[in-house]
């Protein structure tokens, strides 16, 4: 599926492992995890050592961060660049990414730093569609009934827009059941309960790592791919942009989707 990823922005093909773009790639998203977990550097929870001197004993964590940021631009910069020789030398296969680096119109009024950057950027991006392409590879009649739903509501070849929302319940309830069956970034980093303890009369052993929106007295059959099961109203939808205070970008994010 990574391999469809990558053609599908770049029209490079994985090798078979080890691949230098699809090994960076992973790496990068790993690096990303492990930065954003709040006990991987004490500057997370102490932003004042930002302002440490780097010479200063226990600030190893700086050029941690310094390696990482830079293996993040390579795995950005190095498919990138391979599609855009490819381009150059007219062998490049049909891809996002080669099409927008040929259609000068798009790009007009930006500079080639500024046209690189964005198309860099977009490339990154696409991986996030990963779960829906999943999704409808492994679930063909899931994707069957949403195109007929489209083609019936819309007409055929017409595209979705953001005002035919209501118009497409069961495409609503497959956006919903992506966000719930694989999110494209974790609802919040891996934890574990480092010590027994009960919440709200429910015992949670040492160790115990939880797994939520895989509560089958909440969700029959997890793992299954269902758009319907958003049908009862008793089914919540998935906590995608948390709780707490709201994710500032969840309507812009929707519309996006759609």
């Amino acid at each position: 599926m990574t391999s469809s990823i990558f053609q599908l922005a770049y029209g490079y093909t994985a090798k078979e492992k080890p691949d230098p773009y699809f090994d960076a790639a992973h790496e990068s998203d790993h690096n990303a995890a492990r930065a954003a977990m709040i006990t991987t550097f004490y500057v997370n929870i102490f932003p004042f050592l930002n302002y440490i001197p780097e010479w200063i004993p226990g600030t190893g964590w700086k050029r941690t961060i310094r390696a990482w940021r830079k293996q993040k631009d390579y795995a950005l910069d190095a498919p990138f660049r391979w599609t855009q020789d490819q381009v150059r030398q007219g062998t490049n296969a049909d891809s996002i990414i080669a099409d927008l680096l040929q259609d000068h119109s798009i790009t007009s009024g930006l500079s080639v730093e500024e046209r690189d950057i964005r198309l860099k950027e977009l490339g990154h991006v696409l991986f996030s569609v990963l779960s829906f392409v999943a999704a409808m590879v492994l679930n063909p009649d899931v994707q069957a009934k949403a195109q007929q739903e489209i083609d019936l509501a819309l007409g055929s070849g017409v595209l979705p827009q953001t005002s035919d929302q209501e118009r497409l319940p069961y495409v609503n309830r497959l956006i919903l059941q992506v966000l719930r069956w694989r999110p494209v970034l974790p609802i919040a980093i891996p934890h574990r309960c480092f010590q027994d303890d009960v919440y709200r009369g429910y015992r949670i052993s040492k160790g115990t790592i939880v797994a939520i929106t895989r509560d089958e007295s909440v969700c029959v059959d997890p793992e299954k791919f269902n758009p319907d099961r958003f049908l009862d109203p008793d089914v919540p939808h998935a906590p995608a942009f948390g709780w707490g205070r709201r994710c500032a970008g969840t309507l812009e994010i929707y519309s996006d989707v759609h």
